[in-house]
């Protein structure tokens, strides 16, 4: 059971990480910080969540694999602990990592490549380019135009 709880807090602690660089950190920080702090034992757990994910984007691009490490590390052994606390019971971090990795492929899921291109000759007006434009008015003043 220790092995796979090692295991489930590792992924965690590693899907938490890719998750502290996109949209979704405030969302991965709630589910983490109330895992962490659920017992009481540690009031400044979202504080260090948010001075992780800091660390991680100020840390030049040389170092930031080895941040990266770093902050997995020390949060996979935080989970794994708190895991083992609950008499090596691993639901409550089995839910949580199934949380963090819906999350994480809802984040992939929504980048999109986008290739726009002009044609057709010259354009005498503003073009806009985007996957969908709603409720859009355009007012150009005439008298400009001569």
């Amino acid at each position: 059971m220790d092995s796979e709880l090692a295991v489930l807090a590792a992924s965690g602690a590693t899907t938490l990480v890719s998750l502290m660089v996109t949209d979704s950190w405030i969302h991965a920080r709630e589910l983490v910080g109330r895992y962490l702090s659920r017992t009481g034992a540690d009031p400044g757990t979202f504080g260090d969540l948010q001075n992780a994910r800091n660390r991680l984007l100020a840390a030049e691009v040389t170092e930031r694999e080895r941040t990266a490490r770093e902050i997995s590390r020390r949060y996979g052994d935080r989970l794994r602990r708190l895991a083992e606390a609950d008499d090596g019971s691993d639901e409550a971090l089995r839910a949580l990592l199934t949380s963090l990795l819906q999350l994480s492929a809802s984040t992939t899921d929504s980048w999109r490549t986008v290739d726009n291109r002009i044609s057709g000759g010259v354009q005498h007006g503003p073009v806009i380019q985007s996957g969908s434009v709603a409720g859009l008015t355009l007012h150009m003043d005439h008298a400009d135009r001569q």
